[in-house]
């Protein structure tokens, strides 16, 4: 294979969260990631915009939001959400630009014509020797056909067992000689202050240790194929996690313990073992992966009327260990949920800076919803039956169940967004800044859950034009309904046409 072909290949783990020696967990072993952490770029402060599975696969592999591409939730037959047909996906991308393009594990994003592979192995497999073996084939036919090649390999690990209640896919006995499972005991895990540590929760984080080794097995294979036959050179690798660990108050939710990442970057010849604490959104991978491929970050397809991207590549900025101010590198996230599972509907939309955390809560009214295998977890089980006040690590069942329209975080004094601080006269200014900044974000990508007077502007601004003037507050006041002399929103849209036919471009 040509020296000059740029490939890539991205690693995607399933609810990791940032359980990792090279990410400060003493007590697991995770020799070839933490040699991948050493040999490349490690992102301190790198966001998911989503924290559900389906939802984050979809914002990496189409550089926009779930709000903008259409992943509204779980990729599943009864749900239907799936990308938009007109999206311009990360396949599609890299087929027109002439790589081999391939998906092995689990894929969760539909349909497969917006996410067209040219090798698509989807399995359900936690055997990740395998998987390596899968992907040293796929490298070893790109080499036959002298192509630049983009991998993708989604582990299953380490999310839960979904057919048992505590279990994480370790009780295998065909996996081979080359996977072996480390002997943890319970007393020897770290329980992190988000959740309650109870003998429950430290048994399924022995399982949880064991999986997670599954996949710290299955990089170092990957990684030694590409050293096998001479990739490393010019192959970007790219580690990450889908969203938090498989645990209550992290996966689903939009708090760091469900958002904030690993993120490893190896670029060939560049400086290694870079810790860098620069803000990083997961919508700009597939603007970093095109720009290693030496295509225009911004490149749109023939006939395609996808939105633009707003996502920057991090390749100028791969090997900085200082924090960049807002004029050289962006100083915050945005973030994007709306459903987990079908029946997990509680849309809600984040910014988050060094310092602040503001949470627009759309749905606010209804309770905080479950994913089935969280609330079906022995650890849950366990929590929820402790003595009252029931706690969920630091924070109350009640508060997390029950949330209010806004949230704020002060994170240099409250990192674990306990206190919030939206309703505190000296937070004011900073409440009403980050909410201007979320709603404009939001006007930006056409979000249809930025509201004003409890609706969709988007949908109203079909109306501007006639005269309609929104209230500007966030929800609809039943108790003074009225609109005379109430300030009107200037976010309505006048001279926009829209219909809700046409595709959100």
């Amino acid at each position: 294979m040509s020296s000059d072909h740029k490939n890539i290949v991205l690693l995607i783990a399933d609810d990791l969260g940032k359980y990792l020696g090279c990410y400060g967990c003493k007590s697991l072993s995770t020799p070839n990631l933490d040699k991948l952490a050493a040999s490349g770029t490690k992102f301190d402060m790198a966001f998911a915009s989503t924290a559900s599975c389906s939802g984050s696969r979809s914002t990496i592999y189409s550089g926009l939001h779930t709000h903008e591409n259409g992943q509204y939730g779980l990729n599943m037959i009864r749900t239907h959400f799936q990308t938009w047909p007109h999206i311009a996906t990360l396949p599609k991308l890299f087929n027109h630009a002439g790589y081999q393009t391939g998906i092995i594990g689990k894929i969760h994003v539909g349909t497969d014509d917006v996410y067209p592979w040219q090798v698509r192995e989807e399995s359900g497999t936690r055997d990740t020797p395998w998987v390596a073996d899968r992907c040293e084939a796929f490298i070893e036919q790109a080499k036959a056909y002298d192509r630049p090649f983009h991998l993708t390999v989604g582990f299953i690990d380490p999310h839960r067992d979904t057919s048992t209640r505590g279990e994480f896919g370790n009780h295998v006995e065909q996996y081979g000689h080359r996977l072996k499972l480390p002997d943890v005991k319970p007393e020897d895990v770290e329980i992190p202050p988000w959740i309650s540590d109870l003998p429950e929760t430290r048994q399924e984080f022995v399982e949880y240790y064991q999986a997670i080794s599954r996949v710290d097995t299955g990089v170092g294979l990957i990684l030694e194929a590409l050293d096998k036959h001479g990739m490393t050179d010019n192959t970007l690798v790219i580690f990450l996690s889908d969203n938090g660990p498989p645990f209550i108050n992290s996966k689903t939710c939009m708090y760091d313990a469900g958002v904030q990442l690993p993120l490893m970057v190896r670029k060939p010849k560049a400086k290694r073992g870079v810790s860098n604490p620069n803000f990083v959104s997961f919508i700009d991978l597939l603007p970093t992966m095109l720009d290693w491929a030496g295509l225009d970050t911004a490149i749109r397809l023939p006939n395609s009327n996808s939105p633009p991207r707003i996502g920057h590549s991090i390749l100028p900025m791969l090997e900085n260990e200082d924090v960049l101010d807002g004029s050289e590198w962006q100083d915050h996230v945005f973030g994007s949920h709306t459903f987990h599972e079908l029946h997990n509907y509680w849309p809600t939309r984040f910014m988050r800076t060094q310092r602040y955390k503001y949470h627009r809560n759309v749905a606010w009214r209804l309770d905080f919803p479950f994913a089935g295998d969280l609330y079906a977890s022995l650890s849950f089980e366990a929590m929820r039956n402790q003595p009252k006040p029931v706690m969920i690590g630091n924070r109350s069942m009640q508060d997390y169940i029950f949330r209010p329209p806004e949230e704020l975080y002060d994170l240099e004094n409250d990192p674990q967004e306990l206190h919030n601080m939206a309703s505190k006269e000296e937070y004011q200014q900073i409440l009403l800044d980050m909410r201007d900044k979320l709603s404009k974000w939001q006007k930006e990508t056409r979000d249809l859950w930025l509201y004003r007077d409890g609706q969709s502007v988007i949908m109203l601004s079909r109306y501007a034009n006639d005269g309609l003037k929104v209230p500007d507050r966030l929800d609809f006041d039943v108790e003074e309904p009225g609109t005379k002399g109430v300030p009107k929103t200037d976010l309505l849209t006048p001279g926009r046409s829209f219909s809700i036919n046409d595709p959100p471009s």
